[in-house]
């Protein structure tokens, strides 16, 4: 079978055997496979908003947002409705084709969720993609949320069922598939990936991209997140993982799931450029744009912009985006600003 046909049925020692592959080899196949679903020089831009902050019943070991753990973390209400569309439209301004709220809930209430579905018929206006993570959904909710015009729900499986009691007991696996259930059986694209860093195994990371590639379709985003330690948290002092190990993540999710955008995630502010790089070169296309993640730090965005201006990565266009000239403006001063620097260098030299 070829390596980059769409399949359901990876069995856990051909993963296995990709994690074990030569980092060369492992990164050849990778980007063979990215170039023939993707151009390899655009990357897809999102924006993350905690619409509500802390106070989370959930026990997640790695989140500084759960009632359970005292991590000096201010807690805010539900944001007004316009405040979110007016942070929404600063995301649209930098290049954010997506712009995500998240919620630190166990499940939304009937009492919060028309406020959420006016958020996303609000920033669905400005011709952006919409992106909740709000908790478990029951069928209702996630119809209700399809019928306000969302596009991709966050549910993140975090790691393999094996290892999973060992982060969360609060909300189970399965309860965690049977939200990703209902949210495919609405019609809504699925975000869904894991953090790693955790303390799992390469055979939980390979256990966990077997529970995504088994499902019914792949999801049409797949976060990877590097764990960020939190003082307060179980996990504050968890060791750093090696970089490579991080990337090999990326390239085995790439080649399993390649029509896939997987998302480098959580954890960028910690690496350093040579290591995005890697990152892109492995399958990597989609990132998150903004200071925050929620409420743990993220590369600035003018450090982001010259990162990319370096590798000449652009960022990725909507199809129907309804503000074509703002977009233009946008790649035309990422092109003006990588000549300049390039004349500066000439100069100097």
């Amino acid at each position: 079978m070829s390596l980059s046909a769409i399949r359901h049925n990876w069995a856990l020692p051909e993963v296995m055997e990709l994690f074990q592959l030569p980092f060369n080899d492992l990164i050849f196949k990778a980007q063979t496979i990215h170039r023939q679903y993707f151009n390899t020089n655009e990357v897809q831009i999102s924006t993350l908003l905690s619409i509500k902050t802390g106070s989370c019943p959930e026990d997640c070991k790695y989140c500084p947002q759960s009632v359970h753990y005292n991590t000096g973390l201010d807690k805010e209400k539900l944001l007004e409705v316009q405040k979110v569309i007016a942070k929404a439209k600063a995301a649209k301004a930098i290049g954010s084709t997506r712009f995500c709220m998240g919620a630190a809930w166990k499940h939304p209430t009937a009492k919060d969720m028309p406020y959420v579905l006016e958020m996303i018929k609000g920033v669905k206006a400005l011709g952006m993609e919409t992106c909740v993570t709000l908790g478990r959904l029951s069928q209702d909710q996630a119809h209700a949320l399809a019928d306000a015009g969302l596009d991709y729900y966050n549910h993140n499986l975090d790691t393999s069922p094996e290892f999973y009691s060992h982060i969360i007991t609060t909300h189970t696996y399965g309860e965690r598939l049977q939200t990703l259930a209902y949210v495919r059986e609405a019609g809504l694209k699925i975000c869904s990936g894991g953090i790693l860093g955790m303390g799992e195994s390469v055979i939980d990371r390979a256990k966990l991209l077997i529970q995504l590639e088994n499902l019914s379709e792949h999801p049409e985003s797949v976060p990877i997140n590097n764990l960020v330690k939190v003082k307060g948290t179980p996990l504050e002092n968890e060791p750093d993982i090696e970089p490579f190990d991080f990337i090999r993540m990326l390239a085995v999710a790439r080649i399993m799931m390649p029509k896939s955008y997987v998302r480098l995630s959580a954890g960028r502010q910690q690496m350093n450029e040579q290591t995005q790089a890697l990152a892109f070169l492995a399958g990597a296309n989609s990132i998150f744009c903004g200071d925050k993640l929620l409420t743990t730090a993220n590369p600035q965005i003018e450090k982001d912009q010259a990162l990319l201006i370096k590798l000449g990565i652009r960022p990725k266009q909507r199809q129907d985006y309804s503000d074509e000239v703002h977009q233009a403006a946008i790649e035309q001063a990422i092109i003006e600003q990588h000549q300049t620097s390039m004349l500066n260098d000439t100069t100097k030299a």
